[in-house]
């Protein structure tokens, strides 16, 4: 330790991390006078070219994802590509990068993301000419608790359906690609082929030289000192070195994109975090061996260790309490001259990693440390980017917040490109949708949650994760304050909802498992309240719109396959790309002439409504848009007797006569004034009630004591969930989304074809069906002990993957396992078998005929039709 403490002193030799050398060329070498040579004649290059007055997209920032959409938009075709970079190319973030590359990640379409990026770095030195220095010794993610090993087993089966190579393996493997290692505490690896490391700077300058061969211009010394937009949604980008007229234009800023959003009026939920790693001189155990090691990453100790020409390169996450933001930049702005400098290494901090990463490769106690880096790396809230168009202004979109931007880099510039080519994303990434977050994500909580972040990089990730930093935000119902201490709460942008509700003897709070857990017998309890009595939901998170004027049918009718509901009531719609993907799922309702209430899901609230304003935009349509979410609460109401405790408030006639399925009525309940809508995700008789948030709290109270004689009690989204499954009921992120269209989701009967509107996708969706459908969403049981399906599983059928599930819960009215999957047309007839992989075994399942269980509007049509005939 002495030894290591008294070579930190060498880490002073800031030229070794200015020339790059560090971290960017394992084995493989650019000279510092040789890149110099180059960063000056490419600064000096826009003295010497003719600056543009026009571009069709002008991007701002020139670090690897910048760089990397330019490349990717002037090789699909478009002309007039202009890249603005303030100071020089990778200046930033990008530049001082370990540059590790990998084809793991947790999500499901990121993986998408991460195999692009990969497969493009590749060929990109063949195709360039330009060396990337990329490295492919596969990467290990060291497991030494069981708890670890069963993260992993979860992780396999939610990538054997992905095209990715990945493999769980044991010690004796993980020592053959590591032979340094302490095998003492290593159970198993998840082992990824192909993994690697690549040099950041040589990697945005083959990007950058790509671009340029397709006819992109790329500006540096060029930072942007105004955004103003024009009136035909096009933006004026002003320069010292004049101003370009773009059609669009793309942040892609790093940690300048806060003040690039200013520019136009938006607080972009980033801040720089302060990441450090550590690089060794020669190790001569590293130097005698025969073939590169493989990348590890220690996730108890929380570090990655990578091979850096004959030494080694270690980076560690340190813990909330330890980890430094750089929150000055959020309040004072970055100072105008950082770009490649770097902050004050700080060894304290990191140490407990160090003393792990040395008891896990032991000759890193012998090592002399040559450079300690400590640099800048933004974060959002959630640690996801923000990629994509935003809402409430036209034709800006972001690419920013990435703090792993050297493997995001190439995926995102391919995803965007597409985007902006086709008008519609290739492929559904909701969890990077720049819309996600709101006003609501206020200072305080991105500096909460993005030191949550960076402590919990590398925990355990379980299904239906929580974590509380920064909770509770200002959107709060006007029931939390009465339910917050009764129950679970899950966040849904930004709103507290309860997941589920305690009772004495209880085992409460939050305690994730990849088994059922403490909340399986709670929420069983629930579905049964529900099914039998009557159960009272907080829905305040919905995303609610009021959609007025001349053109409001007309509008609808071009966005939504279905028809429009008449006044009074209500009807489940779908919005589409071009390509006939299912976009959103809205809950349409008509309150008066011309006059639409639109209800969408927490999470798509901005997302949609984006959407929705660019039709308006481009059609040119006489309509008035107001976004309620915040004003209105929702109460849902379900169960048989349910009628009987709204009956008790109002005198509006609830019976099934008097309110029927789907209609919608303006009413009192206690003195409140309610516009009740007779529907429910429950698939029970049921309400959603629409209230003012300032009324929520008295007409719940009345609810429940008005309810005490039928049973009255709470219930969580979890036992909605289970109870939606077992009547079939689809849902928008899960079986439905944009790699999915309608017809394959069963989503038939909301479709009209037949409609005169050219609603949008529709051409694309009777080609679909012209050409017959290739796989189909199933239902199916299955046959599990103490683990259920939640989705996103692979399926198997006579040992080859055929299919994955969407969704899956417990089915307590049936007590069995359910799961929405999809499957090859030929493996989707009642009664096939197949296995789901669920934590490493595969459970038999069947398709069996959906629903499970009828809709209480079924079941009561089912009874009177019997009646009738008898």
């Amino acid at each position: 330790m002495a030894r290591i403490l008294n070579l930190i002193r060498v880490q002073l030799r800031r030229d070794l991390a200015s020339c790059r050398g560090v971290a960017g060329q394992p084995l493989r070498t650019i000279s510092c006078t040789s890149r110099k040579q180059a960063e000056e004649s490419d600064a000096s290059s826009v003295l010497g070219k003719r600056w543009k007055d026009t571009a069709e997209t002008v991007i701002i920032g020139g670090g690897c994802v910048g760089v990397s959409l330019a490349y990717h938009l002037a090789k699909a075709g478009m002309k007039d590509v202009v890249l603005l970079e303030k100071t020089e190319l990778t200046a930033g973030s990008t530049w001082h990068a370990a540059g590790l590359t990998t084809y793991y990640h947790p999500g499901i379409n990121l993986k998408k993301i991460h195999y692009d990026s990969i497969k493009l770095y590749e060929t990109l030195e063949a195709e360039t000419g330009q060396a990337v220095g990329l490295h492919q010794p596969g990467s290990i993610r060291i497991a030494s608790t069981p708890i670890r090993v069963d993260e992993m087993k979860y992780q396999m089966t939610r990538t054997h359906w992905h095209v990715t190579e990945q493999y769980l393996i044991g010690p004796e493997k993980i020592q053959e690609l590591f032979p340094l290692l302490n095998m003492d505490k290593v159970l198993a690896g998840l082992y990824t082929p192909g993994d690697g490391h690549i040099d950041p700077y040589s990697l945005t300058m083959a990007l950058a030289a790509g671009a340029r061969m397709y006819g992109a211009q790329i500006y540096n010394n060029a930072p942007v000192t105004s955004l103003k937009p024009t009136s035909d949604g096009k933006w004026d980008v002003q320069t010292s070195h004049g101003t370009i007229r773009a059609n669009r234009i793309v942040n892609t800023a790093g940690f300048w994109a806060r003040e690039v959003g200013k520019m136009i009026g938006f607080e972009h939920p980033t801040i720089p975090v302060h990441h450090q790693y550590v690089v060794t001189a020669t190790i001569p155990e590293v130097k005698a061996l025969k073939k590169e090691l493989a990348v590890i990453r220690d996730l108890e100790a929380s570090y990655y260790l990578r091979q850096e020409r004959d030494g080694l390169l270690f980076g560690p996450y340190e813990k909330m309490e330890k980890m430094v933001l750089q929150d000055s930049w959020v309040r004072d702005g970055v100072p105008p001259g950082f770009g490649k400098e770097l902050f004050e290494s700080d060894l304290d901090r990191i140490m407990e990693h160090v003393e792990k990463a040395m008891e896990m490769v032991p000759v890193l106690k012998k090592a002399d440390i040559i450079n300690i880096v400590s640099g800048p790396i933004t974060y959002t809230p959630d640690l996801l980017p923000m990629v994509g168009p935003h809402c409430g202004v036209r034709n800006y979109w972001t690419a920013i917040g990435f703090g792993y931007g050297i493997i995001h880099a190439g995926g995102i510039g391919k995803f965007l490109s597409e985007w902006i080519m086709n008008r519609e994303p290739p492929y559904d990434l909701i969890e990077c949708d720049p819309n996600r977050y709101g006003k609501w994500t206020d200072v305080p909580f991105m500096c909460a949650k993005a030191r949550e972040s960076y402590g919990f990089n590398n925990v355990v990730g379980y299904p239906k994760e929580e974590r509380f930093a920064g909770r509770p935000t200002c959107r709060t119902s006007g029931v939390y304050e009465l339910l917050k201490d009764k129950g679970s709460m899950g966040f849904h942008a930004g709103w507290e909802q309860p997941h589920w509700f305690y009772k004495p003897g209880d085992d409460i709070g939050y305690k994730p498992s990849f088994q059922r857990t403490n909340w399986f017998g709670p929420v069983g309890r629930e579905c049964k309240l529900v099914m039998e009595k009557v159960g009272v939901i907080d829905l305040t998170p919905f995303g609610k719109f009021i959609v007025k004027g001349k053109d409001s049918h007309k509008l609808l009718d071009r966005l939504f396959a279905n028809t429009m509901p008449k006044v009074g009531m209500t009807n489940i719609s779908h919005m589409l790309t071009p390509s006939g993907k299912v976009y959103a799922e809205v809950t349409i309702t008509q309150l008066a002439p011309g006059e639409f209430l639109l209800i969408t899901g927490s999470g798509s609230e901005l997302h949609d409504l984006r959407w929705i304003e660019t039709e308006v935009a481009q059609g040119g349509y006489d309509v008035d848009i107001t976004n309620v979410t915040e004003d209105i609460g929702v109460l849902g109401i379900a169960g048989p007797n349910s009628c009987k405790v709204l009956q008790k408030l109002t005198n509006e006639d609830m019976s099934e006569a008097g309110f029927k399925f789907l209609h919608c009525k303006s009413i009192q309940l206690a003195g409140k004034p309610v516009r009740a809508i007779r529907i429910s995700y429950t698939g029970e008789l049921g309400w959603e009630l629409y209230i003012d948030q300032k009324d929520m709290a008295a007409v719940y109270l009345a609810m429940m004591e008005a309810g005490k004689d039928e049973g009255i009690d709470n219930f969580g989204t979890y036992a909605m969930a289970s109870l939606r499954l077992e009547k079939g009921f689809r849902g928008w992120g899960a079986e439905m989304n944009c790699d999915t269209n309608p017809l394959e989701a069963g989503l038939d009967y909301f479709i009209k074809l037949n409609k005169p509107a050219d609603f949008i996708g529709k051409a694309a969706l009777q080609e679909i069906k012209a050409k017959g459908l290739k796989r189909k969403l199933s239902y199916i049981a299955v046959n599990t002990d103490d683990i259920d399906p939640e989705g996103n599983e692979t399926v198997w059928y006579n040992g080859k993957v055929v299919g994955n599930t969407t969704s899956g819960a417990y089915s307590y009215s049936s007590q069995q396992s359910l799961a929405f999957a999809y499957l090859p047309l030929e493996l989707s007839t009642l009664g096939q078998k197949v296995e789901v992989e669920l934590l490493g075994k595969k459970y038999p399942a069947n398709v069996i005929q959906e629903p499970l269980i009828h809709t209480e509007p079924t079941r009561t049509r089912l009874q009177k039709k019997a009646q009738s005939k008898a």
